[in-house]
């Protein structure tokens, strides 16, 4: 049995776990509709994504959906997985999910490869959406 002091921890760590993996999912099945649940309800979300998207802006959660959406429609993801050392990121209110993002443009057959960064902060559970407290406030990428 695990002392009491460690059970918060695991609960932290399982719910961090259940938001990267709905990530991970979301950019697999290049499904914005899944990354748009993980949304920041507080404000903007902070995108700066490189070439060959190009693009560095604060936009609503709406916003960002339609921007994702039109990603998925132009690039197909064919690898995307997380850091395994995820422990040197977190901190108490927020956390940091470093992910390998690998992608191909649908007309050209171009291939790219990102660090993808997503900044998670911790907020309570919105209405109507997956019971996780940890929402993407900002997403940042950079070419390997």
């Amino acid at each position: 049995m695990a002392p009491i002091g460690i059970l918060p921890f695991l609960l932290t760590l399982s719910l961090i776990s259940q938001t990267t993996k709905t990530i991970e999912k979301a950019f697999f099945q290049d499904d914005p509709h899944l990354l748009f649940s993980l949304f920041s309800s507080r404000g903007h979300i902070h995108i700066s994504l490189p070439e060959p998207i190009s693009f560095s802006d604060q936009m609503s959660p709406g916003q960002t959906y339609l921007f994702f959406r039109r990603i998925y429609a132009t690039y197909s993801t064919f690898e995307f997985y997380g850091d395994s050392d995820r422990s040197v990121l977190a901190k108490k209110e927020s956390f940091i999910f470093k992910a390998r993002w690998s992608f191909k443009n649908r007309k050209t057959g171009n291939q790219y490869v990102l660090l993808a960064f997503f900044r998670l902060t911790r907020e309570p559970p919105r209405r109507g959406s997956p019971p996780l407290p940890w929402r993407i406030t900002e997403i940042k990428a950079e070419t390997l």
